[in-house]
Parts: structure tokens; C-alpha cells; sequence
């Protein structure tokens, strides 16, 4: 027992070290400074308040961005960025941190109020840590009018980007992200169309097609191994994207949608209410994977990529080659399945996926935040913007005689998404791509972000208005956690038992009640009234 103790005790300190040096690493160049005089900090004489470089002697801002598992730094080596050091004169010094790790070292990192100049990234820092913690932040609104104009430009082309990044105070802690290129549509129903070919089906359009397809798929052996092994549907202990055809969506996964201009809660809903009841008739006629509620992520993939034949009938992917592995040619997107009212619903977002805030903080320990906000203006041009999604011209992208972009190939044995995530920040950090731009941007239609655009075709006109995402205040932020916590629990094991079991029309009434119980008109005020911040946003 005191060994044991002691392997913990000997991790805590371990832990707490590894956070100390990374604090004591990432202290901001104005860390013996009082937060209330970093403003005054940027010597005017060698500031250029336009035009490059930024200052005429160099200066170092530590930057930190997090980055998923094992993925490392090799982003930093961008010829963009070391471009952008030799022209501007502001050096960086990165501190890359992993997910693995992060979520203790920001605790730590928080409570001990110790940061580096800048923070990089939406995944870096959440809406709530910054909500709770917003004199650690630099308000960018006068940053923005003084010092980025590629930024102010933006914003005035795109209001979304506003829009998103205002806080509930009225004032912008974040900078924001468009992506290029990116759809509207989510997730698109993929299917077996070898099946369908076998089978001389065509592909389904409503829900009494799809169930037939469904019932054949389980019925006829289209795999053709003798085996009566095919699974209809499957999915990782959700009902999701099957219930699309019903009108129920979900973009941002907060349970929410706009129905009629107004918050809805998608598990109170009428709709919800039918597209459990068909799927509960789908899952007792076996045409839903038997496993689909109890299953992890890893078992639903070894059905998905079974290995002596295709088992799996029908999904919902962003591409048909992202899950199926050696079947992926057998599948193919079709277009959203038409519900019991004659209409297609398509989960995503009218103004595109391509929207982020929290790209960029300017902490009150940086001693010169117009230096940083200049730095970080270099970012809101599009050939800035592309070469941090995608990687440098020259290394990933050809810049064509006839003013288009195309991507190169990605090295052999490596997947153009893998690539592009180790050659730029990707996702993750400011930039804009206008939508004249992206017109220049020529991607290869059957792979990669080309094919999900091409796939987008598809299912765009049918894309709902999602419930956006919002901002809460920190008082919203205090409740919301058990709030959601307590109804989503209940609503998930009520879905369970009905698909499964059936009964939603004898135990609709007391659900119903006992998630007002629980709390869900106090849930429904808070998402209203962070909704209507954010609709009033200018």
C-alpha cells in the first residue's frame, strides 16, 4: 500500500514539475511586468505602426498552441512562418504542447496565472477557461482598429467573424478563423453501392426506400459469403445522423436546433419523438446493429473494415474512404433520405463549416500587444491563410501562371490529411480565406477537401439552420455543466430503452416532466438567452 502511495505521490510531483518548467518556459516577455502597464510597453521608436518589418530590432514572443497525441512541431518548419520571422523581425519561440498531457498543465497553468505572450489555437483554450479567467486575456476590439487592418477588413466582408468572437461583455478576448474551402453539409448517408448493384437496387431517397434497402441488405447475402453477417447500420452508442429524415440535426453537438427562428431541444421534440419510434422498428427487425448502444469506437471500425468481406450496408461519413478502409471503393455518398413529410434535412451550416473563434489571445503578460497584434495580422491574408492550412507555396502548393492554387501529393505512403496537418496549423489558428479567393483554389475532386467539397453537392440545398455556437456568460458557464450533465444522461439511457424496447408513446409524458424536473426550462433560458447575444451581435 505505501509503495502504491508512493508511485502516485512520485507522479503527482512529476506531474507538477513538468507543468512548472512549462510555466516557467512560456512566461511572456513582460513577466515582471504589472498587467495594468504592459499597453505602454512597445518603444514607439522602433515600432512600425504599418509596413514590415514590425520593429526594426528583432524581439521574441513565446507562443503556445497545442497539438493532438504525438503530432509535435514539425508545423513550425512552414516556410511561411520563417518567412514571416525574417521579414517582420518578431522571432518566435514555440512551446508545443500535446493533448495527452494538457488538460493538468492548463489547470496548473491557470491557476498559477503565469502565460507566455500569445495563445494559438481553439483547442488550445475553451470558451469557459477564457470566460473565468478574462484578465488574462487582452481585449482586441481598439487592437484591431488600430493595428490589423487585413483583420478589420475581414470582418467587414464576413460579419460571422464578429459575430462568433464577441464575448458577453461586448468585447472580442479571441481572434477568429474562416477556413478555405470547407461545406456545409456534415455528415452525407454513404452506402454499399456493390450491394445495391448485386441486389438491382437503386440507391434510396425516403425512409420507406431506405428500410427496404435495409431489409434486402440483411436478408440476401449481398456480400456473398454465405454468412448471414450483414449489418444494416451501425454506430458507436448513438442514433445520430439516422434520425436526419425526421428534422433532427445537430451541427455543433449541443442537443439544439432552430425550430421556427427559435432554441429548440432536440431530445423534447415531437420529431424526435417518430424518429425513435421508426428506428425502434428498425433495430427490432435487426436492420440496426444489435451492438449499436453498448459498442465503442473500436468495435464499430472492425465491423466497418471487416476483414474477409464488407458487412457494414449504410453510414454517415464526411468521405466514403474515411471509415471503410480496403471495401471504401464499394460505397458511395448519396443525397440526404427524404422524411415522412416529403422533406430532406441535412445536418451542417448555411454559412459553411469554416467558422472558429479563439484562434489567437494576446495575454496581459506580453509587454507589447500591438507588436502581437501586428504579427498576428500577417495571418488574414489569403495566401497567408492557405499556407497555414494546407502548407508553404512551393512545399505543398503550386501558385500557377494563370493565378490559381492547386495541392501537390503528398509523399508516398502518406495521406494528404496527415500531410497537411504536418506541414501547417491546419484547423487551427488565425486566418481568412475570402470567398472571391477561394474561387482560385483548384482542389482534386475525388480526394481529400476536394472531395468533400465535391460530395457537398449533394446535400447543401437541404442544409438546417443550426443552434449556433454561442458564448455564455460565467455564470451561465457555472450552471450549465450539471444541467447538461443530468438531462443528457437521462435523455441518452430514455433513447437507449426505446430503440431497443419500444414504449416511447406510454412514456413519453412522464419524460417529458421529469426533464423539466430535472432542469431543462433553466437549461432552455440559458442557450435563449446566449442565442439571442449572439443574433444581436452588429
Amino acid at each position: 500500500m505505501v509503495k502504491h502511495m508512493n508511485q502516485r505521490a512520485f507522479k503527482m510531483l512529476f506531474t507538477v514539475l513538468l507543468v512548472f518548467s512549462l510555466v516557467i518556459s512560456v512566461v511572456g516577455c513582460g513577466s515582471n511586468q504589472s498587467k495594468t502597464d504592459n499597453a505602454a510597453q512597445t518603444p514607439s521608436s522602433d515600432f512600425n505602426k504599418e509596413g514590415l518589418p514590425i520593429v526594426n530590432e528583432p524581439i521574441t514572443l513565446k507562443v503556445l498552441t497545442m497539438r493532438w497525441g504525438s503530432m509535435g512541431d514539425t508545423f513550425t518548419q512552414n516556410q511561411f512562418l520563417k518567412d514571416l520571422e525574417k521579414n517582420t523581425n518578431v522571432k518566435i519561440e514555440w512551446q508545443v504542447v500535446s493533448s495527452n498531457d494538457w488538460t493538468e498543465q492548463k489547470s496548473i497553468m491557470l491557476a498559477s496565472g503565469t502565460l507566455p505572450d500569445i495563445i494559438l489555437g481553439n483547442q488550445t483554450f475553451t470558451d469557459s477557461d477564457i470566460v473565468n479567467n478574462l484578465s488574462y486575456f487582452v481585449p482586441m476590439d481598439d487592437l484591431i482598429d488600430q493595428y490589423m487592418p487585413n483583420l478589420k477588413k475581414a470582418m467587414q466582408e464576413s460579419p460571422e467573424l464578429k459575430k462568433i468572437s464577441q464575448y458577453p461583455d461586448g468585447k472580442m478576448y479571441s481572434l477568429p478563423a474562416r477556413l478555405p474551402s470547407r461545406p456545409e453539409s456534415r455528415f452525407q448517408p454513404v452506402i454499399n453501392k456493390a450491394w445495391l448493384d448485386k441486389l438491382g437496387l437503386k440507391a434510396p431517397e425516403t425512409i420507406d426506400e431506405l428500410y427496404n434497402v435495409f431489409k434486402a441488405f440483411k436478408e440476401q447475402d449481398p456480400n456473398g459469403n454465405g454468412k448471414k453477417d450483414e449489418i444494416p447500420f451501425t454506430e458507436s452508442k448513438i442514433i445520430g445522423d439516422l434520425l436526419e429524415p425526421f428534422g433532427v440535426t445537430d451541427a455543433y453537438s449541443s442537443s439544439m436546433s432552430i425550430q421556427d427562428g427559435k432554441p429548440a431541444y432536440n431530445y423534447a421534440s415531437e420529431r424526435y419523438k417518430e424518429g425513435l419510434k421508426w428506428a425502434h422498428k428498425l433495430y427490432s427487425e435487426g436492420l440496426i446493429d444489435q451492438e449499436i448502444f453498448t459498442q465503442d469506437s473500436s468495435m464499430k471500425a472492425a465491423k466497418e473494415q471487416n476483414a474477409d468481406a464488407p458487412i457494414v450496408g449504410f453510414s454517415y461519413q464526411w468521405t466514403p474512404d474515411s471509415v471503410f478502409g480496403k471495401w471504401a471503393d464499394q460505397y458511395e455518398t448519396i443525397a440526404p433520405i427524404a422524411g415522412p413529410d416529403g422533406k430532406r434535412y441535412q445536418d451542417g451550416d448555411p454559412n459553411g463549416l469554416s467558422y472558429n473563434r479563439n484562434e489567437l489571445l494576446i495575454t496581459t503578460s506580453c509587454k507589447y500587444p500591438e507588436i502581437a497584434a501586428r504579427w498576428a495580422d500577417q495571418f488574414y491574408t489569403d495566401e497567408a491563410s492557405i499556407q497555414n492550412f494546407w502548407g508553404a507555396i512551393g512545399t505543398v502548393i503550386s501558385k500557377n501562371d494563370d493565378g490559381t492554387y492547386t495541392l501537390m501529393d503528398p509523399p508516398a505512403g502518406t495521406s494528404a490529411d496527415a500531410w497537411y496537418w504536418e506541414q501547417s496549423l491546419r484547423d487551427f489558428g488565425p486566418k481568412y480565406v475570402s470567398p472571391s479567393f477561394e474561387e482560385k483554389i483548384v482542389l482534386n475532386p475525388n480526394k481529400g477537401d476536394g472531395l468533400k467539397l465535391e460530395i457537398n453537392k449533394l446535400g447543401s440545398e437541404y442544409v438546417t439552420e443550426p443552434y449556433p455556437r454561442v458564448m455564455y456568460t460565467a455564470e451561465e458557464f457555472q450552471e450549465l455543466p450539471t444541467l447538461t450533465t443530468d438531462i443528457e444522461s437521462y435523455a441518452k439511457a430514455m433513447r437507449a430503452q426505446w430503440v431497443t424496447k419500444g414504449g416511447i408513446d406510454e412514456g413519453w409524458d412522464a419524460y417529458i416532466k421529469k426533464l423539466n424536473d430535472m432542469g431543462l426550462e433553466k437549461l432552455m433560458k440559458i442557450r435563449t438567452d446566449a442565442y439571442n447575444r449572439y443574433m444581436s451581435v452588429k
